[in-house]
């Protein structure tokens, strides 16, 4: 992901904390994104503006009055580049003068010229008894309702030795605060949208079970990509090894049935369904409720039908547009065509399981979208340019 032709403001005052900017600083300046770091004098004392310019190539800012700027109002001409400001990590005493409106420096000269035209993050890091004063917490509310976005704080270990509130996330985490702002358009803004990913698993005894290969990498990509689109998303996940994304309500199901509860529950408060679970068509009709004993001669499990979860949509359907997936190794075209009308789909997404490139567990796909009146073949590409592609065309529907 990309995030050329935008710029972040990365506002750092004095905590510990400061340090873990540089790796924030880092990974958004390979995203091809323009960062500008501020810092308080206290800040300087953490770590070093040096770091900062190396990492970005933008002089680090800390005196509103510094006659070498290039600018004679550096605050604003930042503020006017601005596409979101994250103060990170923010302190008891900075917060405090953003809440009464006090800008007696760069840092918070600069967050009050952006705060009216583009999004500001607070990131508090204190000490747990601090960040619970609640003075402090009266200032993050009345931030809030200004329109301030507040990141809660973990609970850790503190550098202070303390263990509870007040630790700043993680590098990573601010990264997904900052990318939910300014990654994408948000044309998917106001729309609920429930995906479905990774595989069920069909119970056979307490120790086995039938299930596929599905990873859940592609429901995962389109669960993220939705999100940062600006929709409200609901994923309905079958055991999977991948971190959801943030910003996401993940619903945990382990069979068929659960799942089908899951989405069925909730098919009524959505506006798009895309369901890309490999769910089992298939379950044991008696399971074991102990592990089934090795014999000399052969075992028979007996099977019956799983609950179709994708025809009951499309039986049910009102004011939802039904995306279905097929995955095929052979005769994908037809064999996707007759799924398309037989379950009252709006779109399905087929691929093939042996073409290279494609299928489970890999990073790209290749897929074919297909609509009563279309036929749409894509390039091999990642799974995260797949969704992209999938959500615009669901958009046209």
């Amino acid at each position: 992901m990309k995030l050329t032709g935008k710029t972040v403001v990365l506002a750092v005052t004095g905590s510990i904390a400061a340090y873990k900017i540089a790796g924030l600083a880092s990974m958004l300046k390979k995203m091809d994104c323009n960062v500008h770091v501020l810092m308080t004098e206290n800040a300087t004392n953490f770590i070093n503006p040096i770091t900062f310019e190396t990492l970005t190539g933008n002089k680090c800012l800390i005196d509103t009055f510094d006659r070498n700027f290039q600018f004679s109002v550096e605050h604003v001409s930042i503020a006017k580049q601005a596409d979101v400001v994250l103060v990170a990590p923010a302190s008891a005493n900075v917060i405090g003068k953003i809440a009464g409106g006090i800008a007696d420096d760069m840092l918070t000269t600069t967050v009050m010229a952006c705060a009216s035209r583009c999004p500001v993050l607070i990131s508090p890091a204190m000490n747990t008894n601090m960040f619970r004063n609640p003075i402090v917490q009266d200032n993050l509310r009345k931030l809030a309702e200004f329109g301030y976005g507040i990141i809660q704080p973990d609970c850790g270990y503190l550098a202070c030795g303390d263990t509870g509130e007040g630790k700043m996330p993680s590098e990573e985490t601010l990264l997904w605060y900052i990318l939910k702002e300014i990654a994408c358009e948000k044309d998917l803004a106001g729309k609920k949208v429930l995906i479905t990913a990774g595989p069920t698993r069909e119970k056979i005894d307490p120790v086995r079970f039938i299930s596929n290969h599905s990873t859940g990498k592609m429901g995962y990509a389109l669960a993220k990509m939705c999100m940062l689109r600006g929709a409200q998303v609901t994923l309905v996940s079958g055991p999977v090894s991948i971190e959801p994304p943030l910003f996401v309500d993940v619903i945990p199901v382990t069979s068929a049935k659960d799942m089908f509860d899951a989405v069925t529950k909730r098919y009524d408060q959505v506006d798009i369904v895309i369901k890309a679970a490999a769910v089992a068509d298939y379950r044991p009709s008696d399971p074991a409720d102990e592990k089934v004993k090795k014999k000399d001669d052969q075992l028979s499990i007996p099977l019956e039908r799983t609950d179709d979860i994708l025809k009951y949509l499309g039986e049910h359907k009102k004011k939802q547009i039904l995306c279905g997936f097929s995955m095929e190794t052979e005769n994908m075209l037809e064999n996707s065509r007759v799924k398309l009308e037989k379950k009252n789909l709006d779109m399905i997404v087929a691929n093939n399981l042996k073409v290279a490139g494609a299928g489970f567990g890999t990073d790209t796909n290749i897929v074919t979208m297909i609509t009563k009146e279309q036929v749409e073949e894509l390039e091999i590409m990642s799974k995260e340019d797949v969704a992209n592609v999938i959500i615009d065309k669901i958009l046209t529907l």
